[in-house]
């Protein structure tokens, strides 16, 4: 909705990764250069790992949008605790081998003679495996194994390791991958961006969809902003694309630091509203339900919130603070909602009408 009231083309903070979207902070240009690095290479494994919403996948995105296909073999494998045989077996179906009924030494043939025929084409093999902490050290071991495929002394795989931050340790601490340690040519980790860069990722993002400064932004939005979201870009969008939302509704055309705490609020208090209704509904029904020809049982109390983090705290004293005041405002913004929908009704598009006629 939106959108369409600032004149956008797009969604400027869709959670979907989208390499169109791709923003060069100081650690994502630092990521690609040890990528280009590794890449040069040709062999080995390239590792990186982030925050969940630091941006891995998007960067992923954008390396696949720059590289050259045609002398590179891109293939992306995303899996979550499978042994060695079924790492195995996906990598084969990737490579478009089939693996119905087929015994693992015969796969192994195979998929080493399709490397062989993509190199033969002039084309090598980039395995990119996202979610790697999930991978048990067997499915580590058996990419390694494919790394030791080799055509005149040249590699036929490299492979691209995407993981959380505790793929670190495992990959460090694990007895069991002192080879594949050896065998890391590049290793990265993605950090959160800093409070500098916040306002030039959030004005990219939007003028990617044709933002002419329509909502403008305080100076004190960004540190405000960085602030509620540590600077991982996920939270980033999130938190913009409700504050974008907030604008819309409250008929605003700058949005400042009150506005993200405003709207932080909100966000908490929502979270607060859904654990309050689990705890509520849900729990007392898992309970009745686990006897149901017997007695009655008496509902487990729910459990204590937990410990709510300093960012939360103050959008909750915020929200009681200013709870009472902004009621009467709230239902004057349901109103303008409400009319801008029959606006958009009546007025945006033809073929809701006819539809709803």
């Amino acid at each position: 909705m939106y959108s369409d009231h600032f004149g956008l083309s797009g969604q400027p903070f869709q959670l979907t990764p989208d390499a169109r979207f791709w923003f060069g902070s100081r650690t994502h240009k630092k990521a690609m250069a040890y990528l280009g690095y590794g890449l040069a290479q040709g062999e080995g494994f390239i590792v990186v790992t982030g925050e969940v919403g630091a941006g891995k996948s998007t960067l992923v995105g954008h390396l696949l949008a720059t590289i050259d296909r045609s002398r590179l073999n891109a293939l992306s494998i995303v899996s979550t605790q499978v042994e060695g045989d079924d790492m195995l077996r996906l990598v084969a179906q990737g490579l478009g081998v089939a693996t119905a009924s087929v015994e693992k030494a015969r796969l192994l043939d195979l998929v080493e003679r399709r490397l062989e025929e993509e190199a033969r084409a002039g084309k090598r093999t980039l395995l990119i495996v996202d979610e790697a902490q999930n991978l048990p050290v067997s499915a580590l071991e058996e990419l390694r194994m494919l790394s030791n495929f080799q055509i005149g002394g040249r590699a036929l795989v490299q492979i691209f390791l995407l993981g959380q931050p505790e793929f670190r340790d495992k990959l460090s601490d694990s007895e069991g991958l002192e080879q594949l340690r050896q065998r890391v040519i590049a290793n990265h980790h993605l950090d959160a961006m800093g409070p500098d860069e916040i306002e030039a990722y959030v004005a990219h993002r939007l003028k990617l969809v044709g933002w002419q400064g329509r909502p403008a932004f305080a100076a004190d939005a960004w540190p405000a902003i960085h602030r509620h979201t540590d600077g991982i870009p996920r939270r980033v969008n999130q938190l913009a694309n409700r504050l974008m939302l907030f604008a819309a509704v409250e008929g605003q055309d700058e949005i400042g630091a009150f506005a993200v705490d405003s709207v932080v609020a909100d966000l908490a208090g929502e979270r607060l509203d859904v654990r309050a209704a689990f705890a509520e509904r849900v729990l007392p029904l898992r309970s009745v339900g686990s006897a149901p020809n017997g007695p009655r049982p008496v509902a487990e109390p729910a459990p204590a919130p937990p410990q709510q983090s300093p960012v939360a705290d103050l959008a909750l004293e915020r929200r009681v603070a200013a709870l009472e005041a902004r009621a009467q405002e709230q239902e004057a913004a349901l109103r303008r909602v409400l009319a801008m929908l029959v606006d958009w009704v009546e007025n945006g598009d033809p073929g809701y009408r006819s539809n709803a006629a």
